[in-house]
């Protein structure tokens, strides 16, 4: 199980990725070497860098096997070294032999792409077809995308041309709104796709942290949506 660590320093969240193993999915046990990766200053912003955004952002871990069977991948929330602070968000990239040594790669997306970050990654192939699912409330897109986007916005859909890219970012289209939060693309009993995510606001505002029934996904031309009835039906 691949998770995010943090060390306060001094009021700003240094993220870095763990590596746990179980035997039974009950007792796990940290890897000695943890952290196994940081945040790589040739291609990704640090903290006590010349620009940092809020936190060090290096988190999220989505571990995927090589599509031709060289290792593992993991997909990493991370923003660039540079760029507009706003609009440094991309998807960090590491690669390993073993699932235990990991090596930091340039990212698999290109900053000043409308996101100040893309948290909590997936990539998956839906009906044949790659796309990439991340999450971004409107408070963090970068300025020139929320001047043209609805106020409402939390899980995002973009195109992919594989599992490892390239992804079209700047041509992402919401999935919901900011009603729902971390959603994640899975497959029902019947082997349909559907996709499930926090109630990211209750009645009162406040997150309740109550996942949703599944809601079944599509292709609507070129862009991946949730069916409009089962996400009526959670709203009510």
């Amino acid at each position: 199980m691949f998770y995010t660590g943090t060390t306060d320093r001094a009021g700003t969240l240094v993220q870095r990725i763990g590596v746990a193993t179980s035997a039974d999915l009950l007792t796990w046990i940290k890897h000695d070497g943890n952290p196994v990766l940081d945040a790589d200053p040739r291609w990704y912003e640090t903290h006590g860098g010349p620009s940092p955004w809020q936190d060090q952002h290096w988190r999220d871990p989505w571990v995927l096997a090589d599509p031709g069977g060289d290792g593992w991948h993991l997909l990493i929330t991370a923003r660039a070294a540079d760029g507009p602070i706003d609009d440094r968000g991309v998807i960090g990239h590491a690669w390993s032999a073993d699932l235990t040594n990991w090596h930091a790669r340039p990212p698999l997306s290109e900053p000043e792409s409308g996101f100040g970050q893309l948290e909590v990654p997936q990539v998956e192939f839906v009906d044949g077809r790659a796309v990439l699912i991340f999450n971004c409330l409107h408070s963090e897109l970068a300025s020139e995308r929320k001047a043209r986007t609805p106020g409402s916005v939390g899980i995002w859909a973009a195109p992919a041309a594989g599992l490892l890219g390239p992804y079209d970012i700047a041509g992402a289209t919401p999935l919901t709104d900011d009603s729902l939060y971390v959603g994640k693309l899975v497959r029902d009993r019947t082997g349909r796709w559907v996709l499930l995510a926090f109630e990211n606001a209750g009645p009162d505002g406040s997150f309740g942290g109550v996942l949703t029934d599944p809601m079944p996904v599509s292709w609507d031309g070129d862009r991946l949506v949730v069916s409009t009835a089962q996400r009526q039906a959670i709203a009510r």
